[in-house]
């Protein structure tokens, strides 16, 4: 039963969630005025919808008034400028239409309100009044109508009016900045690709502004407070040798220009399509957070453009982002720094296990927040990193070049990946993605170790509580007194696996895993 149950359960999360709602929205057109005499926002969002299937009414998300007044009340509906009969309850925003198969149309639904999360109204560190979206997971309803899922990408239009003393920054290009007689500046930016409303995004504020010049005909900028304007531009000026890594690595850079933003957002980077949101507290002047800038210019290709079919499958989104985070910083820095971070990022997984017991790909937690843990960071880029072992260097490289290929502007599930990785690689990998990915836990292993004359036996016990049995290869570097040495690798298929490996000379010492390829706890009690 369980595992028919984790068949149907990979089945459903690899269907477009929009296509079950019967829609598929094609484009966004968010107009929303803020003002500074209070928080309330006042929007006209013209959704165009493509009905996969005959419909007499639809629903899409938006966050009602809550207990607190923080909310959004719709007040109309149009079609062609005709009221629509319409419904807002528990947060959703239900629109009766009766519509055809692939038929399309447009709504336009006039709403306002005071965000109760999503678009954070608030002030900065220096005090001056700000307005920053942070949509992951589905915060977006709080203050936009849309589809609020991974799956369901559109293009997105930003008309955006504020006070003239802000300035707005959002996804795509700004393709008209107008001053008003009223005081207000009104701005438009648009997309020319389809993203998640996961990272769409404004940002609001007094902003100081560094145009850096292209990369790979790529428009940089950066945007920071006045205040710390010198420590801002010194640091992300980074992001100029960081995207040329990556589009040297995965390919053409999926968007039209790349902003870099101080912000408000909760996170420690927030990777919005081609506008990165940083917090506040980033800026130190003294580029300490170069790993961060990687971590969020991976998700412009990862994440954004090639995006996960259901927040079940973050880790094709943070796992990647963690990963290659990683192999940048090998490239600059060495392999004893990629080695290091490796190891760090192995105990967080140990860590983490002790905590929760859960697999990486985690159908079970529906409070997605809790999904941002050392299963979708951190094993994530371990099963990665085994899996570039496991079929080499140009193969994975190609595999996750062809991976990124197919599913650039659209949705990718694990096993999607999976089977790119089999058809680069000829090899099957399912045994590998299902004891990684799909189960619980590390292999705990404990060591026994004798010489007999020539020979050196080891015992291998596999010691985790689940009844799982791990398969896997493991490196053993044995030194010898001579200070010679050599690398053997040991093939672990059962529970319990004894080796007799011979010996060049005296042994003064072994070390398992030497160069850093393995996920496992060492339990051995000395």
């Amino acid at each position: 039963m369980k595992s028919q149950f984790l068949l149907l359960l990979l089945l459903f999360t690899s269907l477009s969630f929009s296509q079950s709602l019967n829609i598929d929205v094609q484009h966004y057109t968010n107009n929303i005025t803020v003002t500074d005499s209070n928080d309330t926002i006042v929007g006209i969002s013209e959704i165009e919808i493509l009905f996969t299937k005959t419909t007499h009414s639809f629903s899409i998300d938006l966050i009602n008034i809550n207990k607190e007044g923080k909310g959004m009340t719709v007040s109309k509906v149009l079609e062609n400028d005709q009221a629509v009969e319409f419904s807002h309850i528990d947060d959703k925003l239900n629109i009766n239409a009766t519509t055809s198969e692939n038929e399309t149309r447009t709504y336009t639904i006039h709403y306002s309100g005071v965000p109760a999360d999503g678009l954070i109204i608030s002030k900065n560190i220096y005090d001056d009044r700000t307005f920053f979206s942070d949509n992951w997971p589905n915060r977006a309803r709080n203050w936009i109508p849309c589809v609020d899922h991974p799956s369901d990408k559109a293009f997105v239009t930003f008309k955006i009016t504020a006070p003239s003393h802000y300035q707005v920054v959002s996804n795509g290009m700004l393709t008209e900045e107008t001053g008003l007689s009223d005081g207000n500046v009104f701005y438009v930016w648009k997309t020319n690709v389809v993203i998640p409303t996961k990272v769409m995004v404004i940002g609001i504020a007094k902003f100081a502004v560094e145009h850096l010049g292209d990369t790979q005909n790529i428009p940089l900028s950066t945007w920071v407070y006045p205040q710390n304007k010198e420590e801002g531009f010194y640091d992300l000026e980074l992001t100029e040798s960081v995207l040329e890594y990556f589009i040297e690595n995965f390919g053409p850079y999926p968007y039209q220009k790349l902003s870099s933003v101080q912000s408000k957002t909760r996170f420690g980077g927030m990777e919005n399509a081609s506008a990165i949101f940083y917090p506040e507290t980033f800026i130190t002047g003294d580029r300490s957070n170069e790993d961060t800038m990687a971590h969020e210019v991976v998700h412009q290709w990862f994440g954004n453009s090639a995006s996960e079919t259901h927040w079940s499958h973050l880790w094709l989104s943070e796992g990647f982002a963690t990963y290659f985070t990683n192999l940048y910083m090998e490239n600059k820095y060495g392999k004893v720094v990629f080695e290091e971070r490796m190891k760090s990022e192995r105990q967080a997984v140990l860590d983490f296990a002790k905590k929760r017991s859960s697999p990486v790909v985690d159908f079970e937690t529906t409070d997605y927040i809790q999904l941002l843990n050392a299963n979708s960071y951190d094993k994530g880029g371990w099963v990665l990193h085994m899996l570039h072992k496991k079929v080499g260097n140009d193969l994975f490289w190609e595999s996750i070049r062809t991976y990124y290929d197919n599913y650039k502007f659209s949705n990718a599930s694990t096993d999607d990946l999976r089977t790119v990785f089999e058809t680069v690689t000829g090899q099957d990998i399912k045994a590998f993605f299902n004891q990684w990915l799909f189960t619980a836990g590390h292999p705990e292993l404990s060591i026994k170790k004798s010489v007999e004359e020539n020979n050196l036996n080891l015992e291998i016990s596999q010691k985790q509580k689940s009844e799982h049995t791990f398969t896997f290869p493991i490196e053993v570097k044995l030194i010898y007194k001579d200070d010679s040495e050599e690398i053997k690798t040991l093939e672990v298929l059962k529970r319990i696996e004894s080796f007799s490996l011979p010996l060049k000379a005296e042994l003064k010492e072994i070390v398992l895993d030497p160069n850093t390829w393995l996920l496992y706890e060492d339990v051995t009690q000395n």
